[in-house]
């Protein structure tokens, strides 16, 4: 997951198109999503497969013309192979937690809620202070001072309880959630922020109960799937790589991290 720093003032453009307006604070990602979704709209415009009256956004939110422009756009230029039985065993070999099923997990979190206007830079400064201030407690001090922290600090409910979520299983939680707390061994106060669609989360994992694992005929459906969406995220970053060395982009990075539309 990609970290939310905040941008400068100065107005981002793609070939001459703004991407937000004078009053908008947007974090590098927003921004370098905003970026690549307009790139693409204008693509599609040039390739004759969006008119050329569909109107830039000034909210990062595309028209529905641009949206299935762009998907079809997207289908004529990227090739995704279907992956081979070798490769799809290969990865069920060598990622088998992923693919069981049943597994549980005892959460408790601290959440930072990214919210319109928040100062995304200060937030996740307070986070990251609350991460290595419950990480440095020893075994004795730690209950308390999450529980504290939960209390004091998180913008979730369950802060009222000490930030206890219970026990979860995957589909209980948002994907890029259930992607940090599953399919993993680590027990206790993760070494990281968790990053979701709701903001930062310092997160302690209690207890784990592990799935079980499931044998590759069971599974071949979902790591096919799996091995698609590796390879398609890796051809739409190496398109939008080449669209990008073509275009004229002004305040925006799109080389300095992964960008979201590409995750």
């Amino acid at each position: 997951m990609q970290t939310a720093t905040p941008v400068s003032t100065t107005m981002a453009s793609i070939n001459g198109v703004a991407l937000h307006t004078a009053d908008d604070t947007l974090s590098a990602d927003e921004l370098r999503q905003r970026a690549c979704s307009e790139l693409l709209r204008q693509t599609a415009i040039a390739k004759g497969l969006l008119s050329a009256s569909d109107m830039p956004s000034s909210d990062g939110v595309l028209s529905e013309e641009a949206t299935s422009a762009i998907e079809t756009l997207l289908e004529q230029n990227l090739a995704i192979p279907e992956p081979s039985e070798e490769a799809c065993k290969r990865h069920h070999s060598a990622h088998q937690a992923i693919y069981a099923t049943g597994e549980r997990v005892n959460v408790r979190h601290i959440l930072f809620a990214v919210t319109q206007g928040v100062d995304v830079g200060a937030l996740r400064s307070r986070a990251e202070t609350t991460l290595l201030d419950v990480r440095c407690h020893d075994g004795k001090n730690a209950d308390d001072a999450f529980a504290t922290a939960a209390k004091t600090l998180s913008n979730c409910p369950s802060g009222a309880e000490g930030g206890q979520l219970g026990w979860l299983v995957a589909s209980d939680c948002a994907p890029e959630f259930a992607k940090e707390l599953f399919g993993h061994a680590e027990v206790g106060v993760l070494p990281r922020l968790v990053h979701s669609r709701f903001g930062l989360h310092v997160v302690e994992v209690l207890e784990r109960s592990p799935g079980v694992e499931q044998p590759f005929d069971a599974v071949r459906g979902a790591v096919a799937m799996a091995l698609r969406q590796k390879t398609y995220v890796t051809a739409l970053r190496q398109y939008l790589q080449l669209l990008a060395g073509e275009a004229v982009i002004e305040g925006v990075d799109l080389d300095a991290a992964d960008t979201p539309l590409v995750q």
